[in-house]
């Protein structure tokens, strides 16, 4: 960061302090939200139409179908899941036109469809992004990337290949949160950066993944050969199906479900690659209901020194006992301050620089020395400074879709690609390895291999 900048960015800092210390309003807002909003201004074009379908029509897909259905010019045509009762809510939700099916195959030969939001379980991620990327769609792939580490190399080379826009689903990249973060980091808020951490909290079923289970499941009612054939075949299991999460052969656990959105943001927010040396350790402390994967889970990561950061640790965990539950956060840490980092809030904590004058011991060391000592009392700014989005901001969310519709047609990159997402998804998947397999596990974050 060039001098200019560092100064400008303190100069604002402290005139920003300045008003709230005053208790005045700036740009008519309120003391208690000083110095500033987080906003964004956007415009669309109603003729500029996108129509979408999604495959996989759960929890998750019904929320992005949704939320994408709010951006202007977006139209839902059809709709793919291996549940006949999603299916039929579907059409319920977007209305009695709309083409379903359990073959997802269907969907990807439909020419009036323009983009696909690919909302399965995280084992069928690679397969149905490689293949709707092949027939020309767009496609929104819900985070992580991939299920395993080995199949980031195909989403890569076939967005590459296709030249169609793909996204990851990791919907805080968008948020004003992590852009007001991105700023601060940049303009030296908080220093040297030396560490880093993330927490995600849990104290709930639901939050802890058992999903309702359909009183009309059934062999019948789900398409349970399809949804197997490319991994073990087992006897039917409604369980395996409904709460998929659970299992390693169809989830990544909590590290692919929630890590992954903490790597996406700070990835983001000082440009980095992504960590070197990966360790984890946890266990299944509660939720003993026939899960395979932990519901306590600590990563420790260990990022080399680049040219947008300097070395760093980074610990995160998730806690799906947790008995105060609701916290999410990521915090980075520097030798000059820290900052608190969700989607909607920025919190920004400043070292308080202390004179030498100001220590008693030294003072009476001078007095001892005959030197008089009266300085003069100092104005300092806030330790804690809240950078809070607007009220009628629609979340982050609602901006990664406008992202992906805008590159759609604009043609401007992504927030986050391919290959920006497998550099998430990676290290969260890796934290998986080390946590079954009781080892350190060694990452090449620019090779983008493991190293043996």
């Amino acid at each position: 960061m060039s001098r200019s900048s560092r100064r400008s960015f303190l100069h604002k800092l402290a005139w920003g302090s300045a008003a709230m210390a005053c208790g005045v309003e700036l740009l008519g807002r309120q003391p208690d939200v000083l110095p500033e909003w987080l906003s964004r201004r956007r415009s669309f074009s109603a003729n500029d139409h996108i129509q979408i379908a999604v495959i996989g029509a759960g929890g998750m897909g019904i929320a992005d179908v949704t939320t994408a259905l709010s951006i202007p010019g977006v139209q839902i045509v059809a709709a793919c899941d291996l549940y006949d009762g999603r299916l039929a809510q579907a059409r319920q939700r977007w209305g009695k036109d709309l083409f379903v099916t359990r073959d997802y195959r269907e969907i990807l030969a439909r020419s009036e469809i323009d983009a696909v939001i690919v909302a399965t379980p995280d084992f069928w991620h690679k397969k149905i992004a490689v293949e709707a990327l092949a027939a020309g769609k767009a496609v929104y792939c819900e985070k992580p990337m991939v299920y395993a580490v080995d199949e980031g190399a195909a989403i890569i080379a076939a967005q590459q290949q296709s030249g169609k826009v793909f996204q990851v689903g990791s919907q805080g990249m968008s948020s004003l949160g992590n852009e007001k973060a991105k700023e601060l980091y940049e303009a030296g808020a908080i220093g040297q950066l030396n560490y880093a951490e993330g927490f995600w909290a849990r104290n709930s079923p639901l939050g802890a993944w058992q999903y309702p289970i359909p009183e009309d499941a059934s062999p019948e009612t789900v398409d349970w050969d399809r949804y197997l054939s490319i991994t073990m075949q087992r006897p039917w299991d409604p369980l395996r199906f409904f709460r998929w999460r659970n299992y390693r052969d169809y989830g990544t656990g909590v590290s692919g479900d929630l890590f992954v959105h903490l790597f996406s943001s700070l990835h983001y927010i000082t440009s980095s690659k992504g960590p070197r040396k990966i360790v984890a350790t946890g266990g299944l402390r509660y939720w003993k209901d026939g899960r395979e994967v932990p519901d306590v889970l600590l990563g420790i990561f260990d990022y080399p020194e680049c040219t947008t950061h300097p070395g760093f640790n980074l610990s995160l965990r998730v806690n799906f006992v947790d008995g105060t539950s609701g916290n999410t956060f990521l915090r980075l840490v520097g030798n000059e301050g820290a900052m608190d980092v969700t989607w909607n809030d920025v919190f920004l904590y400043k070292n308080i620089s202390v004179d030498p004058l100001d220590d008693a011991f030294f003072q009476q060391k001078i007095s001892e020395g005959g030197t008089p000592v009266a300085p003069r009392a100092r104005m300092l700014p806030p330790k804690k400074m809240h950078y809070q989005a607007e009220p009628h901001y629609k979340g982050a969310h609602y901006d990664h879709f406008v992202n992906f519709f805008h590159s759609m047609r604009t043609g401007n990159p992504v927030i986050e690609d391919a290959l920006f997402g497998y550099r998430a998804a990676a290290p969260a998947l890796l934290c998986n390895n080390s946590y079954f397999e009781e080892r350190i596990i060694r990452w090449d974050p620019e090779e983008l291999v493991v190293v043996h």
